[in-house]
Parts: C-alpha cells; structure tokens; sequence
C-alpha cells in the first residue's frame, strides 16, 4: 500500500520561507518564556517530597482535591509501590530552608489526615526529603550540559560519517527542535496549566528524548544525499537535495506518523505524571520530522553554496590580479 505518490517538491528551493517559520515560532516561545518566566518543578525550583503509605489504596485526584482545599494547589502527587497504596507528594518551594520543609511536610499530613480521617497514613513510614535551590540549580546547569554535550557527540560523528557541514546542519536542527519544543511547552503551560508541563527530571528526558528521534530521520536523508551524489555525478546540489528528500518522504512521513499515535495514546492514558513527557514528545516529533525536511539539509546547502561562491570570487580576484601584473610587466 503506497500512502504518498512520488513526489516532486521544491524543499531546498522554498528554504528561505521556512526560515521565516522557524525563526518566529522560536522567537514567540523565548519571548513569552523571558516575559512570562518558566515554571520549574521541584527537580530543579527546590522544595520538598513527602512519601505517604495509607492504609487503603486511594485515588490521585482524591489526594489531589485534598491537598488544594489544604492550600497546596500544584502539588505533584504520583503513586509508588508495587501496591500502589504509597503516595508521593512534592510541593514546590524555591529557595525555601529544610526547616519550611518541615513545616510544609506537618502542613501536609495535617491536610490529608483531616481530609481522609477513615484512611490514615501509617506516620512511622512517613519520610520527607527536602531538595534545595542550590540542588536545583546544579540539576539546571546539569541538563543543559547534557543537551550540549549530547549535541557535540552528535556534530562529531556526523563529521565523520558525512562531512563537516552536514553535522552542523543536524545540530542546527537539533537546537531548533529543542527550542520549538520548549516554546511549545512553556507557552502551553501557561494556557492550560492542567498539561502538568512544568519544568522538570521528566521533561529533561523528553527534550533529550527529541534531539535522538529529530537526528534519525536527518541522517536517513545526509546518507540518501550521498548516494544520490555518486548516482548522479555532474547534476547540482540542489537538485540531488530535492530528489532524496523526496525519496524518503514516504519513510519520514509513515515513521514518525506511528510515533506520534504512540505518543497520543500515551498523553490521553497515560496519566498525569507522563502527560508532560507525552505532550513534548508529541511537538517534537512534529517539529523533528518538519526540521529533517526543511531545515537540516538547507543549512548544508547554503553553507555549500556560500563557499563555493567565494572561492569563485577568489579565483576572479587572482584572476585579474594576474591578467594586471602580466600587463604591467
């Protein structure tokens, strides 16, 4: 079953319109994040995380109504526990001292053991942590060593598989989608704060998650490129592009179609604690399949292009330099 005809887009032709796109999206998310600011979860704000085991297995959006009628309104609240009867409540408190902590921990029991006084809480089983803001800070600077560090990686082994400017290209790529994902995220939170799209451990691992998916299907075009390059000897860059572009369109399209479905049964079922990972994943995979069409190999080209454009007008300069020096003399 052929879901895509062959197909004959301009991609490289129309990159410039594409550019335009990218760069107000990202521009729009950095924006409303500088102006609005970025809700951080306890991973990386600081705060305290209290674990609960209740006599009997209780329901989340139970504990949830609870601990918002107790003033605790955005708490994250998740099972843990093959059982599933123990309850982890973390409840965000930027630079707040442990001894706030205790209090936010007593605060908390109290709440819940007035809300559900036929299902108490064994106390001795009771345990808090408090993380701290300078923790948080570390966990920040961490994650963006990782996402830099993952980029690098990635620009060194592309340099090696393919050549140098491909490599750039991916990364380039690579930035956009995390940015895109994070504009996406950040501006989304602050119109449905229910998506639960806080910055966290967990969206750590989904923007880390879209820098490997958005590379694969960017690869899969660099290596169709090379080939076409050795298939179609003599023909331009741009036209060798566009042919294998086309070419795996199909593949691109059917590939990240099947994760996206994957991710959309996941953000529906998957329950809150996932919801977060499950709706970035989703705008990655849009963004990671779009930026392996339109932008990777885009940037290779115009990086070509521009210094074969140069080294033409360098071989004119030593041209006429000569053609003056032989008159000269």
């Amino acid at each position: 079953m052929h879901f895509f005809k062959k197909t004959n887009i301009d991609f490289i032709g129309k990159r410039r319109v594409w550019y335009i796109v990218s760069t107000v999206i990202t521009l729009a998310g950095i924006v409303w994040a500088l102006f609005k600011g970025v809700e951080y979860g306890i991973d990386f704000a600081g705060g305290t995380e209290i674990q609960l085991k209740f006599a009997k297995q209780i329901r989340i959006d139970e504990i949830r109504s609870a601990l918002d009628a107790g003033g605790f309104r955005g708490a994250e609240v998740k099972y843990y526990g093959a059982d599933e009867s123990g309850i982890l409540v973390r409840v965000r408190e930027g630079a707040a001292g442990a001894e706030a902590g205790a209090k936010t921990s007593s605060d908390v029991q109290e709440a819940l053991t007035k809300a559900f006084p036929n299902n108490a809480f064994d106390h001795s089983k009771t345990q808090t942590t408090h993380i701290g803001a300078k923790i948080g800070a570390e966990l920040k600077q961490k994650a963006l060593f990782a996402v830099l560090f993952t980029c690098i990686a990635i620009l060194i082994y592309l340099a090696f598989r393919f050549e140098f400017v491909y490599g750039l290209g991916a990364v380039i790529a690579i930035i956009h989608d995390v940015l895109v994902a994070f504009a996406f995220a950040v501006v989304c939170n602050g119109f449905a704060p229910w998506l639960n799209l806080e910055m966290n451990s967990t969206m750590l691992a989904a923007f880390l998650t879209i820098v490997g998916f958005s590379v694969n299907d960017t690869v899969i075009i660099f290596d169709r490129i090379r080939e076409d390059k050795k298939k179609y000897k003599g023909q331009d860059l741009k036209t060798i592009m566009n042919r294998a572009i086309n070419e795996t369109l199909p593949r691109t399209i059917i590939t990240s179609g099947t994760v996206f479905l994957t991710l959309v049964v996941l953000f529906i079922w998957g329950g809150e604690v996932l919801r977060g990972f499950a709706f970035t994943m989703l705008i990655g995979v849009i963004t990671g399949t779009y930026s392996s069409i339109f932008v990777a190999s885009a940037i290779a080209y115009d990086w070509i292009h521009r210094n074969r454009e140069l080294k033409a007008e360098g071989a004119s300069v030593r041209t006429a330099q000569k053609q003056v020096a032989t008159t000269v003399s």
